[in-house]
């Protein structure tokens, strides 16, 4: 009886002192412990310590580059806590556990390493997190699919319906168009993009042939683009002149720049030049242009001459390899991952655009609409810039004509394309007339790739893209 007196009681002092006798001390401290720790156990939350999880790639450290939340704030799962930025990508975290954050463990542009605490997150202790839970972070789904559901703090919008569709066939939100309101997916969306990766035929969507071309201006006509003349615009950054030096760590995508450039000086590079004649090229572009923004689709040249190297590859596949570091094996890649340079607020980056082989122009050129916007906002995934075998430069797009463009390895060659100008040319009856021009300066590895092998495939594109309907013909 006095001992379920003592275990009932809040405190020591209620028991009587015609009781205590009967005790010994060692007991009633023991009773009086047992007590204090299981009220502080009911009336705390656990504190679990988030840890940053592998991105993968090799990736061991990433700049804290936003916070989505601070101390105090309430998260649910999958609610975005913070964007890192590696030297490949930026990835949005997402919670894992409903809870209150308690604690941040880095400020904005500190360096967080993976597998040390992101935040601390105190969450109810009645559903039993298990303490092993705390020392590495095991998501119940991928941490690819993971760190895609959110991107940039902005929540994507689909039904749990079609969140489960995309979980299970290992597509990334992100990377789906939504064709709903405010940009919601929809199921459709996910089978469309899923018949794209496999290589299916669905019925086009109903939405896709209803949209209108874009109507022209009837005011007053403008001028011809050859008689516009273009005045470089200078760049709007504001000018501060301090009178001090200036220190700043290399971080991001520069980091990745200086480790590929690093790297690029271990291979010989041989450079070749040519100039293509594009005239029928841009005729044929200005008779597809309205039928792709029919399907809310910008052409530009860059899925020509994309599709235009990948059948290129197949006859010289050596250009398409990778060659090991102890340069005793090439390996001949079975997927044309063409990378395309890009240059944004981040840096350059080089996203790719996967199995160009199996995919038409059209395909390809929705495909650069896509990495172009995720570009131009920063949110491109270490997917989208990792894998690629061939790479295409188009400086021209800012100016110049000729290059000396640098192999990104493990690649062994990469193309630079130069801008397209009006020309005066002579024809096969000696008449001058007006052509489109546009060079392209190429370098290859010349430990494995020798002039002539680069020299013909050089000429095999020229042709495809000075005869476009030649390309007909080994379409697949």
């Amino acid at each position: 009886v006095c001992v379920h007196h003592v275990r009932s009681c809040s405190s020591i002092r209620f028991i009587k002192s015609k009781y205590v006798c009967l005790f010994d001390k060692s007991a009633l401290k023991f009773s009086h412990h047992q007590r204090l720790f299981r009220t502080s156990s009911v009336s705390c939350g656990q504190i679990v310590q988030f840890k940053l999880s592998d991105i993968g790639e090799g990736i061991t450290e990433v700049t804290v580059k936003e916070w989505y939340i601070k101390e105090g704030d309430s998260v649910s799962q999958f609610d975005s806590i913070c964007e890192v930025q590696s030297d490949k990508a930026s990835v949005t975290i997402t919670s894992r556990y409903d809870g209150i954050i308690r604690k941040l463990h880095y400020n904005l542009d500190e360096i967080a390493y993976v597998g040390k605490p992101l935040v601390d997150i105190e969450i109810d202790a009645s559903k039993g997190v298990a303490p092993e839970e705390d020392v590495v972070e095991t998501p119940a789904m991928s941490h690819e699919e993971h760190t895609h559901q959110e991107i940039k703090g902005h929540k994507t919008l689909a039904t749990p319906a079609v969140r489960r569709l995309a979980m299970e066939n290992n597509i990334k939100l992100s990377e789906v168009v939504g064709t709903g309101k405010d940009n919601r997916i929809l199921k459709e969306d996910i089978l469309n993009y899923l018949a794209k990766q496999t290589g299916a035929i669905l019925p086009p969507s109903p939405k896709a042939e209803i949209i209108p071309p874009l109507p022209k201006s009837e005011g007053v006509p403008t001028a011809p683009k050859d008689k516009v003349r273009k005045i470089p615009v200078p760049v709007s950054r504001p000018i501060a002149f301090s009178g001090k030096d200036k220190t700043e760590a290399v971080t991001g995508f520069q980091k990745a720049m200086v480790k590929t450039m690093s790297a690029a000086l271990k291979i010989p590079h041989f450079g070749y030049c040519d100039e293509i004649d594009l005239t029928q090229l841009v005729q044929l572009r200005e008779e597809l242009k309205p039928i792709a923004q029919t399907r809310g689709i910008k052409l530009s040249f860059m899925p020509f001459f994309i599709k235009a190297a990948s059948l290129g590859l197949l006859q010289y596949p050596i250009l398409n390899a990778s060659l090991d570091e102890s340069c005793q094996n090439i390996t001949y890649k079975a997927s044309h991952n063409i990378g395309v340079a890009m240059d944004t607020e981040q840096g350059l980056i080089v996203p790719n655009v996967k199995n160009v082989q199996v995919c038409s122009v059209f395909e390809i050129a929705a495909e650069l609409n896509r990495l172009q916007s995720l570009g131009s906002a920063g949110q491109l995934g270490t997917n989208d810039l990792t894998g690629g075998t061939f790479t295409l430069s188009n400086i021209g797009t800012i100016g110049g004509t000729y290059t000396k463009p640098v192999i990104l390895p493990p690649e062994v060659a990469i193309g630079a394309l130069g801008k397209i100008q009006v020309l005066p040319r002579f024809n096969g009856k000696g008449e001058v007339f007006k052509a489109q021009i546009m060079n392209v300066s190429w370098s290859a590895d010349h430990r494995v790739i020798d002039g002539a092998t680069m020299a013909r495939f050089s000429n095999l594109w020229k042709s495809y893209l000075e005869n476009p309907a030649s390309m007909l013909l080994d379409l697949k």
